[in-house]
């Protein structure tokens, strides 16, 4: 079995003169208030496990006050544990010493924080590099990583741009390219997108989707918005008080809440009006570029025994989708390169685009639906198969209820 990229066990913070004698008393018959009144104590987190794994986007949900940014901050030691294990590929982070958790945050992970965390008397470049700067790295190794962040989240062009020329969504880019150029195996992210209006929030949960499929990085995510906790995770752990009340798939959470609170979240929520493409959207098996040999791609599409491949340009833009029986039979035409085989018109959909509306686009046709961004890259796809059966299974419980 593979191991957790980060392992939270029984994690407790309290705030206070003594907060060990807190961790004695603090049982189910006190609640946070309780003990807040009684002895002047904040218990910040209580009692939190969890595991997540390589690469799994992991969002933490909650009120303000529901403990979600004391724990973000607890995992790379900004804010000291009370008590638990917080455990990074099977390290304990709360026993390093000062220098073993110094090259943990230069190296294994990053933060990227709500307000940005900028430097403005800095260029844009100089933002990025920053953390690379921090451990030692000059001239060209640090050129050529700063250029790719930026690449990574479209900010080539900017790169001698101060920080107050750009907007909210052009610094939270910058925040985030800093956060990539060290290359880091985690991604603690406290609600980056929060501070940006919605029009902008949008784009950049749709960049970061993308981003997601591109690089492949373990994130804990932090937001208070069920939206978007449902549109960016793998799996959503929901906090009140200090305490996960549930972790769970998207699906999971919405289908079946496990008490009350969480059932208040969702109460007015249907999976089909309300989960985005892109919680259940699935990666292509085979991808290709544009001008690829058309027996190179029958040979991927035997080799993942996939009927179908989605052909993009050299930029990760959508030209078109081929399938198994028309490259084959194109094949033995004597047709040799697959952009002369192309079908351009198949059905599409952005990320946040709903269930429902989604199924009306993909009513007919062997062509699933290709998810979308702004820019028009491939974030993945859904059978009518698949839509249907969550659609279906958000109208049993409906009914069942």
């Amino acid at each position: 079995m593979q191991e957790a990229s980060i392992s939270c066990q029984n994690v407790w913070k309290v705030f206070g003169p003594n907060p060990s004698s807190i961790l004695e008393i603090s049982d189910d018959s006190l609640d946070k208030r309780e003990i807040l009144e009684q002895t002047g104590h904040v218990l910040a987190v209580k009692d939190v496990s969890f595991d997540v794994e390589p690469s799994e986007i992991f969002v933490v949900m909650g009120l303000s006050g529901s403990g979600k940014s004391t724990l973000v901050r607890c995992i790379n030691r900004i804010i000291e544990p009370t008590s638990g294990k917080i455990l990074i590929d099977g390290i304990d982070v709360a026993q390093m010493d000062t220098d073993e958790l110094r090259n943990l945050r230069r190296h294994k992970l990053s933060m990227v924080f709500q307000n940005f965390g900028l430097l403005p008397h800095r260029s844009v470049e100089e933002n990025v590099g920053f953390g690379l700067e921090i451990r030692g790295e000059h001239g060209k190794s640090k050129e050529d990583k700063v250029k790719n962040a930026l690449e990574l989240v479209g900010l080539i062009g900017w790169e001698k741009s101060m920080i107050y020329e750009l907007s909210g969504g052009m610094q939270q880019r910058v925040g985030l390219a800093r956060a990539l150029a060290s290359d880091p195996e985690i991604l603690l992210m406290d609600e980056p997108f929060s501070a940006l209006d919605p029009l902008i929030r949008r784009q950049m949960q749709d960049e970061f989707i993308n981003l997601r499929d591109t690089v492949s990085k373990t994130v804990i995510f932090i937001t208070h918005d069920l939206a978007e906790a449902l549109k960016l995770g793998h799996r959503i752990a929901i906090m009140k008080d200090g305490v996960v009340v549930q972790i769970g798939t998207p699906m999971d959470i919405v289908a079946n809440p496990a008490d009350d609170y969480v059932r208040e979240f969702v109460r007015d929520v249907s999976r089909g009006d309300v989960l985005p493409a892109s919680s259940i959207m699935k990666r292509p098996s085979v991808r290709v570029r544009e001008g690829t040999d058309l027996e190179t791609v029958l040979n991927n599409m035997k080799s993942r025994e996939a009927d179908m491949a989605f052909v993009t340009n050299n930029y990760g833009r959508i030209k078109g989708v081929v399938t198994a029986p028309q490259a084959e039979a194109s094949f033995e035409d004597g047709i040799q390169k697959v952009d002369d085989i192309l079908q351009t018109d198949f059905p599409q959909a952005g990320s946040d685009t709903t269930l429902n509306e989604c199924l009306p686009l993909i009513a007919e046709g062997d062509i699933p639906l290709l998810i979308l961004d702004d820019s028009c890259h491939l974030l993945g796809i859904i059978t009518r198969k698949d839509l249907i059966e969550a659609i279906q299974t958000d109208s049993d419980t409906v009914n069942n209820n």
